[in-house]
């Protein structure tokens, strides 16, 4: 049981019932067998919890008349379904040990709670109710669930098709490989299986094909070149395994789903803000390059900075800005920096050695062509992250967009901002102008440090419930996949 080691959650299971025998019965071990070889739509391998050796064992339990055989029986589907139920509640790996800068809460579940649920259900012989509450209680987990069992009929049927190579396939074309690429958007869900047949790119298939791009985060044309070809040849078995992925991350993360929060969708590319639950706005978002990535944790907005100065971070001064200065006499100027002291202290840019500045700060005024725009959202954290207004407008439209030095650049701050301040008559979007319009750059703390949650997940759910699919801009999933590919101890 959560909390404790497993002999020590099988010790108190069997304590809590005076050591009487949980599994003495073909009904409650049919149950088990039917609840373990369930967990494969949730990404895990039922034979991990020894379901091979409880099947040979349940179609032998006549002929048992042994205690000893009786006991080794109950005290391995003892093991097999509290080491199943933990795993579905806390899930099978340690993200700590993955996630370096991992600061989430684990899943919490009391133990004598525990133990009285999974008596009961044993009694009352519905164990399949136990193992479903144990599961995320949140929609985005069942629809994945879902997803996976679509895509394992999918690979027993031999997969999707694979589309040629070849010249980008736009509207209007007659090509052969517009044959598998109908077949290959009906598996996707994007187009109906009543435009299954014909060579010719029309409407309908275009339509499909803008679909498909917008669900995975392609920049929309639709047509399909080398980067729609590439996403749609991805096969059945990769995609498997992501949703394996994140149906574990899932388990790691999806308590933390409830009441009022904003939540970052970095491999989304997405915001969404949160009340009671439910979503109430959502925005477009820019993330970090993939060699500056953003990082996973979670944090408490605390307060709004309107027209904010930028100073520059160390890294993006030693390695983007420092050598710009050195070829450029004029850089400075041109991008209204000034050079500071570690007090804060102004100093002439011309008494600087910009071969070895030595322990300076550059920062640049507030105004339209600052980077962080015209209003900065903060929470503490170890990172230096933050979410910011940009100038960078044009970004928003593509559909990859790592862009960004780590920090989350927000589409439409300022509606995110008015939300958070959830206080009408101080705050409302005249009020938020007023205060930008009057140049200065001031803090404003938010009454409600509302939590905000950065996550990182591979896949998605469409508005109409079907599984979609995220670049691994950040190259997470292998790692994963790999870990659970390993036995559980």
């Amino acid at each position: 049981m959560p909390g404790m080691s497993l002999p020590q959650g099988i010790t108190a299971f069997y304590q809590y019932r005076h050591y009487e025998p949980a599994w003495n019965d073909g009904r409650s071990l049919t149950q088990l067998i039917a609840a373990l070889e369930d967990l494969r739509f949730d990404g895990l391998d039922p034979f991990e919890y020894s379901l091979s050796e409880l099947k040979q064992k349940h179609a032998n339990l006549p002929n048992m008349t042994s205690f000893t055989q009786r006991a080794e029986l109950d005290l391995l589907a003892s093991r097999a379904c509290i080491t199943a139920l933990v795993h579905l509640r806390m899930g099978k790996l340690d993200p700590y040990k993955l996630e370096s800068q991992w600061n989430f809460s684990s899943p919490v579940l009391d133990t004598q709670q525990g133990l009285t649920l999974l008596d009961d259900a044993i009694r009352q012989g519905n164990l399949a109710d136990i193992f479903q509450l144990a599961r995320p209680q949140q929609p985005i987990y069942t629809r994945m669930r879902e997803g996976l069992r679509h895509l394992y009929g999918i690979q027993s049927a031999g997969g999707w098709p694979r589309i040629p190579e070849g010249p980008t396939l736009k509207p209007g074309m007659v090509d052969e490989r517009i044959i598998p690429l109908r077949q290959r958007l009906i598996a996707a869900g994007v187009l109906n299986s009543d435009h299954a047949n014909g060579k010719q790119f029309d409407a309908a298939l275009e339509q499909a094909v803008i679909q498909f791009q917008r669900e995975q985060n392609l920049d929309v044309d639709g047509a399909v070149g080398r980067q729609t070809l590439a996403v749609l040849n991805v096969p059945v078995e990769q995609r498997i395994a992501q949703v394996k992925a994140n149906l574990e991350r899932g388990r790691w993360l999806l308590h933390e789903v409830n009441g009022d929060f904003v939540w970052i969708d970095i491999a989304g590319y997405r915001i969404h803000l949160y009340r009671a639950g439910k979503p109430v706005w959502t925005s477009r978002v820019q993330v970090g390059k993939p060699y500056r990535s953003t990082p996973i944790f979670k944090s408490r907005i605390s307060y709004v900075t309107f027209n904010p100065t930028w100073t520059i971070p160390p890294t993006i001064f030693k390695e983007d800005v420092l050598p710009q200065i050195r070829r450029d006499p004029e850089y400075l100027i041109n991008h209204r920096l000034s050079v500071l002291d570690g007090k804060g202290n102004v100093l002439d840019a011309a008494t600087i050695d910009w071969q070895s500045p030595g322990n300076i700060l550059l920062r640049e005024e507030a105004g339209p062509l600052n980077p962080l725009g015209k209003v900065v959202i903060r929470f503490p954290n170890p990172h230096a992250i933050y979410m910011h207004d940009t100038p960078s407008k044009s970004n928003f439209t593509k559909g990859q967009r790592a862009f960004s030095s780590g920090c989350i650049r927000v589409e439409r701050p300022l509606e995110l901002v008015e939300l958070l301040f959830n206080d009408p008559q101080r705050w409302n979007r005249e009020s938020i102008e007023n205060a930008i319009a009057t140049g200065g750059t001031h803090d404003v703390g938010f009454s409600e440090r509302i939590p905000i949650l950065l996550t990182y997940s591979t896949v998605g759910i469409t508005d109409d419930g079907r599984i979609a699919f995220k670049q691994d801009i950040y190259e997470r999933d292998p790692a994963l996949i790999a870990a659970l590919a390993h036995k559980a101890p």
